[in-house]
């Protein structure tokens, strides 16, 4: 029966020790994010000043009603040492669940704050008397702290390009290459449900960037041939023959753009410069195909960012 009475002790006190731990958890998180947000690291050192003792002070008044349960606390100062030691371990604890439960992009803040309570009654376990009930509480932090270094690496990892796609809505037809010109690579840019981009690149040279987008989709203003009407600086448009047009914009900051329309789509290579490389722009948009999965591994981007 007696021990039976000192387990609910232990319990109720590690109970107790968990809500107040979600509170300041809960606290703290908002008092940096302000502090970050309201002024930067000046701010944040100020606010960590101040709300360190009373997260302590906390503690030390939970504490008195403990010293049935925790014979450390009996001692001479034991308090004290007590409430800095839960205090300052559960802080980090919940500290390193706030930069998961961040990293990961959890929708809410719910779970963190449960979690953070949780460090705070892993913390306070260390004090309880017995081996067994502290070699208890470390084993479960390290579980605890692996779960939230795995939960944080499967977060950065990409998602693969089919869940991708589908996430970001893309619209796989426009998912469409051609093959690198000599002296060139070509670089995936991103893609959405209206476009796709991609880069040709050169060392010591202006590069050649492929758009691809619906027919239609550009709403800007073209005669009857599809070239632009001029807004600002000259536009000339020749046939480049092969179905190409060269669209050439003529203002200060001199630029060509070879397009080709074929089967609902426009292909758009940009160039830079006054002297354009047309043989390479040229060979992009006559070996047009689908872009292949290596080609497009680029595309996905972590969880934790979108």
């Amino acid at each position: 029966m007696r021990q039976r009475e000192e387990a609910g002790r232990v319990l109720a006190h590690l109970a107790v020790v968990w809500l107040v731990g979600c509170a300041l958890t809960g606290l703290q998180t908002q008092v940096v994010l302000t502090a970050l947000f309201a002024g930067g690291p000046a701010h944040l050192a100020v606010a960590l000043a101040v709300s360190a003792p009373l997260g302590a002070a906390v503690f030390a008044g939970l504490g008195t009603a403990a010293r049935p349960v925790v014979p450390f606390i009996r001692r001479p100062r034991g308090l004290w040492v007590w409430a800095v030691g839960v205090h300052v371990l559960g802080t980090v604890g919940a500290f390193g669940a706030a930069v998961a439960h961040f990293t990961i992009n959890e929708p809410g803040d719910g779970l963190l704050y449960l979690t953070g309570g949780a460090c705070y009654v892993l913390a306070a376990a260390l004090f309880l008397p017995g081996p067994r009930v502290k070699l208890g509480a470390l084993g479960a932090a390290a579980v605890l702290a692996a779960g939230g270094v795995y939960a944080v690496r499967d977060a950065a990892q990409p998602p693969p390009l089919d869940e991708w796609i589908t996430a970001n809505g893309v619209d796989r037809a426009l998912l469409r290459v051609g093959d690198p010109p000599p002296g060139y690579a070509l670089r995936v840019l991103g893609a959405s449900g209206d476009g796709f981009g991609a880069d040709y690149e050169r060392s010591r040279s202006a590069g050649l960037h492929l758009g691809v987008e619906r027919a239609g989709h550009d709403t800007r203003r073209a005669d009857a041939r599809g070239c632009p009407v001029p807004f600002g600086e000259p536009i000339r448009c020749t046939d480049d023959g092969g179905g190409r047009q060269l669209v050439t914009y003529e203002g200060d900051h001199e630029r060509r753009e070879l397009r080709l329309r074929r089967d609902g789509l426009v292909y758009t290579v940009a160039m830079e410069g006054s002297h354009p490389d047309l043989s390479a722009a040229r060979h992009v948009l006559s070996t047009l195909r689908p872009a292949t999965d290596a080609e497009l591994a680029g595309l996905p981007q972590p969880r934790g960012r979108r």
